[in-house]
């Protein structure tokens, strides 16, 4: 028996020898291969994220509504040209019959200037300037969020790698511990139960690895659509505690006062108050200017002239009376709306706040759970260096070497959850507070700047033609 065991610890010693080695040679390859960092994925996922991109483009059609508003202040001009023919024929007092083919033709221009029509125009601009104010810091929310996932779709590939890793490591222990145990079955050292045992944790290991590898498989083509390329070497993220708050006092004050979502729920608040005085401006009165200019032929010979020229200037009141009660209507639905804009940003508010606190207490416990999974495995490593020095004095069997093992290889994948964990709930505190943008974390990428298509257009008069050059 005492045979038996020692020879189990010798198993158990050469496997942990080699699995130390392999761990070795995995961080000095780490090392030597300069592999893609986090900052330079969150730069890549920066630019070429097809979501943050679509919202930029949104973000560059809301900008539009400013120029379109500020056309009401515009004069608006018009050219009109007619042609065609015209058949003519008059029964004269003498009953004689005059019929002719004419050719009348009409040229001219109009142009109209509006002068009042109830402040629409100035409130239209306003509410289309708070759009876009409001669309900014919506885009802001976006680019969080990208930024965020970009974070979670980089540290799970590199825990899901960590994982592949350990279980292929204990795929060996296994398998050697298999062989050796059938060594000795057939030298008639144990029994067949031994066997079985070891081949059933090793059936067990090797389902253990194939889930491994699948959710690798996964996270990796996540990682491709997220940042835009597949992972190659991926180096250890860092958490990003230097940018957080130090109480969750700060964090909720923070969060309710500067989140993206809180400020664009504001800016929603004052788009709809400014509602309410466009549509008032329908119940007001109009006045418009027009001025026209035009030249008309109809060559009838039975008129005293061939042709017309006309030139005019013309002012006009409009003044609504009654209209059915369909501005009156609009004017209450756009108080409703606005009375809902401050409910909503009561409740954005309210969500904001929440958050921050679940990412202050998610990070906090991150940080307590890594702690306690360093010594789980820390406390497992000596535990199995126990086991295998009783089995060599005959007091454990292999299958308390394999269920040290096995604790040891949950312990490590525990490790490895919570040292993700950190990382992402770190990330997601500072998402919490509205500070998770290019700015904040340094990144190697220029910064979007969406004010700079806003003045672009803002004044531009004519042109089809984007700033792009679309």
């Amino acid at each position: 028996m005492v045979g038996r065991a020692a020879r189990v610890g010798h198993v158990g010693r050469r496997v942990l020898r080699s699995g130390i080695c392999l761990g070795v040679a995995l961080c000095f390859a780490a090392t030597a291969a300069r592999g893609e960092a986090l900052p330079e994925a969150l730069a890549k996922a920066y630019q070429s994220n097809p979501q943050l991109n679509a919202e930029r483009a949104r973000q560059r059609a809301t900008d539009e509504n400013v120029p379109q508003a500020l056309a009401g202040y515009r004069p608006q001009i018009v050219a009109s040209l007619s042609g065609g023919l015209q058949a003519v024929r008059n029964l004269l007092p003498d009953n004689t019959v005059q019929s002719a083919t004419l050719k009348p033709w009409t040229i001219g221009v109009t142009v109209t200037q509006t002068l009042f029509n109830g402040f629409k125009t100035a409130n239209s601009v306003r509410v289309a300037e708070l759009q876009v104010q409001s669309g900014r810091e919506a885009l802001r929310n976006v680019g969080q969020g990208v930024l965020l996932d970009a974070v979670t779709a980089y540290t799970n590939v590199l825990a899901n790698q960590s994982l592949v890793a350990a279980q292929r490591s204990n795929v060996a222990f296994l398998r050697e511990t298999l062989s050796i145990t059938q060594k000795r079955l057939n030298a008639g050292d144990v029994t067949p139960t031994d066997t079985a045992q070891a081949e059933a944790r090793l059936n067990r290991g090797l389902a253990d690895l194939n889930a491994a590898e699948v959710s690798l498989a996964i996270s990796q083509a996540t990682y491709t659509q997220v940042i835009g390329n597949p992972p190659a070497e991926l180096r250890p993220a860092e958490t990003v505690d230097r940018y957080l708050p130090r109480s969750r006092d700060d964090a909720t004050g923070l969060a309710f006062k500067g989140h993206p979502a809180v400020l664009a729920a504001g800016f929603d608040v004052d788009v709809a108050s400014t509602t309410i005085r466009v549509a008032e401006s329908s119940l007001l009165p109009t006045i418009t200017l027009q001025g026209s200019a035009s030249r008309s032929s109809q060559a009838d010979p039975t008129l005293g002239t061939f042709g017309t020229d006309q030139a005019s200037i013309l002012g006009q009141m409009n003044a609504p009376i009654y209209d059915g009660g369909a501005g009156a209507s609009q004017t209450r639905q756009a108080k409703e709306l606005a009375a809902q804009s401050r409910l909503v940003l009561d409740q954005v508010r309210n969500q904001a706040r929440t958050a921050a606190v679940g990412a202050w207490v998610a990070n906090e416990g991150a940080k307590i759970a890594v702690t306690a999974s360093e010594s789980e495995v820390r406390a497992a490593t000596v535990a199995l260096q126990g086991v295998q020095k009783e089995a060599q004095g005959g007091q454990r069997t292999t299958v308390d070497v394999l269920n040290s093992q096995q604790d040891l290889i949950s312990a490590k994948a525990r490790l490895i959850g919570a040292q993700r964990d950190r990382v992402i709930a770190s990330y997601t505190l500072l998402s919490a507070i509205g500070r998770l943008d290019v700015k904040t974390l340094g990144l190697n990428t220029p910064d979007y700047l969406p004010e700079v298509h806003y003045h672009q257009v803002r004044d531009a008069w004519h042109g089809l033609r984007t700033p792009s050059g679309q």
